[in-house]
């Protein structure tokens, strides 16, 4: 009599991607607000003592989710690395942020809605995001750093966050008004602030 193969156990360090996969299918079906973090262990079939290992909290998970967003942006970049002027740069890098959300939309909806009630979770989330949008400027080629990256920092952040109903309204295929509300905010916001009036790199500032 053959015995039958037991299942392979996921590798440790496939841990934290399961884990965030599972946390998001969660958001997405039931609602992050509701979710404790131990319902999150039992769906990646991972002890407590595993979850907190790599996430003690729920803002964790978030800013893990940020990070991972950022690397697909960013491994999408390096095999086609943006163009054009440096407001057509940020628009690339912002579209392709989107793509790689798309998947998630339903978590990310759970997440911003429980977020906002959450002073605590939001206070905790500040930072994540902002190291994120600043991730997604060097990554157009613009400047974020100093005194004049940190208000170009803030003022992307509130494009990006006007963006979201925007994004997540959009049903079309080629997300064509979520293209048309991003270039015009982008272009409102480089009038009025600068945002984009300083390149790196070598690349011309628009």
């Amino acid at each position: 009599m053959v015995k039958k193969a037991k299942p392979r156990a996921a590798p440790k360090a496939d841990l934290p991607e399961r884990i965030l996969a599972r946390a998001l299918a969660l958001a997405a079906t039931r609602g992050w607000g509701a979710l404790a973090l131990a319902d999150i262990a039992a769906a990646a079939k991972v002890s407590m003592a595993e979850l907190y290992a790599h996430y003690p909290s729920k803002p964790a998970l978030v800013a893990a989710f940020l990070r991972d967003t950022d690397r697909r942006v960013l491994a999408g970049l390096a095999a086609e690395p943006p163009e054009g002027s440096a407001r057509d740069r940020l628009f690339d890098v912002l579209m392709r942020r989107f793509d790689a959300l798309t998947p998630h939309r339903a978590a990310v909806e759970s997440i911003l809605a429980a977020t906002a009630r959450d002073p605590v979770a939001l206070g905790c989330g500040l930072g994540p995001f902002r190291r994120s949008m600043a991730c997604m400027l060097e990554a157009a080629g613009i400047d974020a750093s100093g005194l004049g990256g940190t208000v170009r920092t803030k003022g992307l952040a509130a494009v990006y966050l006007s963006m979201i109903p925007v994004w997540l309204g959009d049903d079309s295929p080629d997300k064509a008004r979520t293209m048309a509300a991003l270039d015009a905010r982008l272009r409102r916001v480089e009038a009025c602030l600068g945002l984009l009036r300083r390149g790196k790199r070598g690349v011309a500032p628009a």
